[in-house]
């Protein structure tokens, strides 16, 4: 009898001992008044003198030598505690508003992480990356390479891999600076830019966590949007930044994003154009409102050969001459037939300026890859003989093209 109590005596003591291990939950807690909360980031080239200007916080002379590198400046856009609201305020939306809720610090350094490194020897709190939105690199930083940015951001745990990462004509510390009137917020106002632009079909959903996917895969190279600041302090996605590897090659106009999606048969269609039906001033409004697109791979002579069929709904919005007369069919039709031709132009074209970069952003070579890889293994192998072989690949394009609706008047 006393051996069964003191059995039960020994798991009551066990569970209590366990249980207080379940009260430890909060050990490493972290006040958020005490984290420096980074909503947005940029990096630019250093400016001038730069070298003369650094600390010895992460290298000395005698013992840690300089990296002989290019020197970067790293600006982070961090949120300040209770000064975001919640909700609608009286000071309504964003100008001066927004200058109050964030705080913009930068500093240099020959690394993103020297840089980070620097700056926290600034600031008081921990940087938290947690919340960040956007990544603004400069165009004159992504030529040089985009290697050691992606390689910092894609270590760190902190980092979400829905945040916006972007490429940015000028200065990109500019954006991380800019007052929007729509936001209180600068960074917000960037990645609601980009957010906004994917449902209105204006570019497509390529977060940074798709861009390292792109980047690594042997058949196909990233890419980004490519944004710049306008005089209102408002962002216009100016085009599609492409890379080979880790470098940036060029970038497209506004309207070939409306071609690259076509290509890939992304949804939703956003874009307007202008199809002239008769002589110079006799032309009508269309609007795209959905894409399909089937790609295959098919050999011939030994060698691979892409088929791109494209198919596209659009709706007729508006006619730019009044002394045009849609009357019947037969005008729908030409209307058809010349989009389809323009649209196959707009899509070659986009396709011989990448093939002349060696950038396979559409990443046919995945479809090589996939569908033929006895060809692949034997004749291409990795991403370098793919670049080169890109160029030189025959690649076909169809496109159709019906409209759904009439959105004006016949007369």
């Amino acid at each position: 009898m006393k051996s069964g109590l003191r059995v039960k005596k020994a798991l009551l003591s066990a569970f209590a001992a366990s249980f207080i291990l379940l009260l430890t939950g909060c050990w490493d807690r972290l006040e958020i008044e005490e984290r420096a909360v980074v909503l947005g980031i940029s990096v630019d080239t250093a400016p001038p003198g730069a070298a003369k200007r650094e600390g010895e916080i992460s290298h000395t002379a005698e013992g840690f030598p300089v990296p002989d590198v290019h020197m970067i400046r790293v600006s982070v856009q961090i949120a300040l505690p209770g000064k975001i609201p919640l909700g609608p305020g009286e000071s309504g939306g964003g100008g001066k508003g927004s200058e109050q809720t964030v705080w913009v610090v930068g500093a240099e350094g020959h690394t993103v992480d020297d840089a980070i490194m620097n700056l926290q020897q600034q600031i008081s709190g921990k940087l938290f990356f947690g919340h960040l939105r956007v990544i603004v690199v400069s165009e004159d930083i992504a030529r040089r390479g985009m290697q050691n940015i992606n390689d910092y951001f894609h270590r760190n745990p902190e980092v979400r891999r829905m945040a916006w990462m972007m490429i940015c004509k000028g200065k990109a510390e500019k954006l991380m600076n800019a007052a929007p009137e729509l936001e209180r917020v600068p960074a917000l106002y960037l990645m609601s830019t980009m957010d906004n632009a994917v449902k209105l079909g204006k570019f497509p959903e390529n977060y940074v966590g798709m861009y390292w996917s792109n980047s690594a895969k042997q058949g196909q190279e990233g890419y980004l949007p490519y944004v710049e600041l306008k005089k209102h302090q408002n962002i216009e996605v100016s085009g599609v930044a492409y890379f080979k590897d880790d470098k940036l090659e060029g970038m497209t106009k506004p309207f070939q994003v409306a071609a690259y999606m076509s290509i890939m048969g992304m949804n939703p269609a956003g874009y307007r154009g202008v199809v002239k039906i008769g002589g110079a001033s006799d032309s009508v409004m269309v609007y795209a409102t959905s894409r399909r697109s089937t790609i295959k791979v098919r050999m011939q002579d030994g060698e691979p050969i892409v088929n791109v069929s494209i198919f596209t709904e659009v709706n007729l919005e508006e006619k730019i001459n009044d002394q045009i007369t849609i009357k019947d069919s037969a005008s729908l039709i030409q209307i058809e037939e010349q989009n389809k031709k323009s649209l196959q132009k707009e899509t070659k074209a986009l396709i011989l300026e990448m093939q002349e970069k060696g950038a396979d952003i559409f990443g046919f070579g995945e479809y090589v890859r996939a569908k033929k890889p006895g060809y692949w293994n034997a004749r291409i192998g990795s991403k370098s003989k793919w670049q080169r072989a890109f160029k030189e690949l025959r690649i076909e394009v169809e496109v159709d093209s019906k409209i759904r609706r009439i959105g004006m008047k016949a007369k």
